[in-house]
């Protein structure tokens, strides 16, 4: 039993089924706000110096704020939210996407809070990708409605550069972005290095099979006249004549009188 079950057998309570069909329905409902009532978004922020202040509800409000204001992306978004929502639970399971959101949450606002993050949902709405992406990596998306990816092409894509931005920026940035997935690092981390290991460990019998496949098939003496080898012959010897070639008893007095010639 890992120790994620011992959490579900506990604290099962807390899942919420169709999380993220709820973060699409709220997150519609604040862009046709917004589009109602400008500067209504900066109410929902995750702001530690409003919600030191009284304003609590921002703690999680932020999560609820679309990603861009136009209409057409926003309908993108929503639809990619609420397809890898789906496929998450169904991997995941209630309880644990729920545990796996709660804890991006806190590790979203620990970096508001400490570090001075202006991640907002960004990251969270990312760990949600990733993870995805470590469940369904051959899903095809059509990039445009044109060009068909694979999942797993994007995550590497986009992951790429938050590891440029990992070591271009500050180390406030780094601990930011650690905090901001930290759920994916608690819950796929010890995974991914365990498949490391395991990879490098394949690799390495490998080669040590590959080296003991040639030193078995390949032979140690050669004559250079019949071609023969101690594979093909057990009983035959071998000698190396002036001129530097290798030849079997029986082909060496020839090779001797060439040279002498």
């Amino acid at each position: 039993m890992t120790w994620l079950d011992k959490l579900e057998k506990r604290l099962g309570f807390i899942a919420i089924p169709g999380l993220t069909r709820i973060l699409v329905g709220f997150t519609a409902l604040v862009f046709g706000l917004a589009w109602l009532m400008p500067g209504f978004i900066s109410m929902l922020n995750l702001d530690p110096g409003r919600i030191r202040h009284g304003e609590v509800w921002r703690l999680f409000t932020y999560i609820f704020i679309p990603p861009t204001l136009s209409s057409w992306w926003v309908l993108f978004a929503l639809w990619f939210l609420w397809w890898i929502g789906e496929g998450l639970e169904r991997a995941f399971g209630p309880f644990r996407l729920t545990l796996y959101f709660l804890v991006g949450m806190v590790g979203t606002t620990a970096a508001a809070f400490f570090l001075g993050s202006e991640f907002s949902n960004r990251m969270l709405m990312a760990s949600l990708f990733y993870a995805f992406a470590r469940f369904y990596p051959d899903e095809v998306i059509y990039v445009l409605f044109i060009l068909p990816v694979k999942i797993k092409w994007l995550a590497w894509f986009f992951g790429a550069f938050l590891l440029v931005g990992f070591f271009m920026n500050s180390n406030s940035y780094r601990m930011s972005l650690i905090a901001a997935l930290s759920n994916y690092l608690i819950f796929f981390g010890l995974e991914i290095v365990y498949q490391a290991r395991h990879r490098h460990e394949v690799s390495s019998r490998r080669r040590r099979f590959e080296v003991q496949s040639r030193s078995e098939t390949e032979p140690l003496h050669k004559c250079a006249v019949c071609g023969a080898t101690e594979l093909s012959d057990p009983n035959l010897d071998f000698r190396v004549a002036r001129d530097g070639e290798e030849y079997c008893v029986a082909h060496l007095p020839k090779a001797e009188s060439a040279a002498r010639s």
